[in-house]
């Protein structure tokens, strides 16, 4: 049987430098994209000293089609298939949209929804060849529309859209589609979520103890990849966030609203 090769858009950091840890030590083959060079270069660097010497990296803002088609192109030329494509890459916010520059907006959609939208577009002949698995990295905000947070969640909610609608098609053609919505993580994409400006904003005040690790979160992933779940919904926070809203969106806008405030006031909210 030949050895799994995996896709990971925005492997550098975070979750998808956990997830191509995570593949590559269950065996698969590893490719990954980043917009970083030296943050690739230490990536390969950390993939070959666990073990995982077949890796590929690759400088790729998968937002732009061009990069996106490239990215898949050149990974089944050297890895030779694909088997799992993990749409990871994304960047978040922190402003309320009346303070928002409309640019904060389209950015996010551009990178988190169409960069998911180019690349499975590309990866989707091959993943119908091997019958593998496309998986979306969403957010409890893809479920639940955060304050703070409009373009963040409109473009995680149109990557759930997305990702059901791409699941109902390919049900009888042997892909499976994940959607996977890891909750709070300690993760780099918080720390360079942008401003109202489209700057980066830095330090959040959620507290990194209290939340899962990228690690626990790639984890996860593997497994839901390996058993072909629809979803995957981490956390008990993010959890009950999903439930209540479901059954009482009424009091979850209240209760949301409480934890946006205490965050824009710098409280501990983690």
């Amino acid at each position: 049987m030949p050895t799994p090769t995996v896709l990971i858009t925005g492997g550098t950091s975070g979750i998808g430098r956990a997830c191509a840890l995570a593949f590559g030590r269950a065996g698969y083959r590893v490719a990954v994209t980043g917009r970083d060079p030296l943050k690739l270069a230490d990536t390969a660097q950390a993939l070959v000293a666990a073990g995982v010497s077949s890796n590929l990296t690759l400088i790729a803002d998968v937002g732009d089609e061009a990069a996106a088609e490239r990215a898949v192109r050149e990974t089944v030329a050297y890895l030779g298939g694909l088997d799992v494509l993990i749409n990871n890459a994304g960047i978040s916010m922190r402003a309320r949209f009346q303070d928002a520059d409309l640019d904060v907006i389209k950015r996010l959609m551009q990178t988190n929804f169409f960069g998911t939208v180019f690349t499975t577009k590309f990866a989707l002949p091959h993943l119908l060849q091997s019958k593998g698995t496309i998986v979306g990295i969403s957010s409890i905000a893809g479920y639940r529309g955060l304050p703070g947070r409009t373009g963040y969640s409109a473009s995680k909610f149109a990557m759930n859209g997305f990702l059901e609608a791409l699941r109902t098609e390919l049900l009888d053609q042997g892909v499976n589609v994940l959607t996977a919505a890891p909750g709070f993580t300690a993760s780099n994409i918080r720390n360079t979520a942008l401003a109202a400006d489209g700057s980066s904003q830095g330090e959040s005040p959620r507290d990194e103890g209290a939340m899962m690790t990228s690690e626990a979160v790639a984890d996860e992933i593997l497994k839901a990849v390996q058993q072909r779940k629809r979803t995957l919904v981490l956390t008990g926070q993010g959890k009950l966030t999903v439930f209540l809203n479901k059954l009482f969106p009424g009091l979850t806008d209240k209760l949301v609203l409480n934890h946006f405030r205490k965050e824009e006031k710098g409280v501990d909210v983690g």
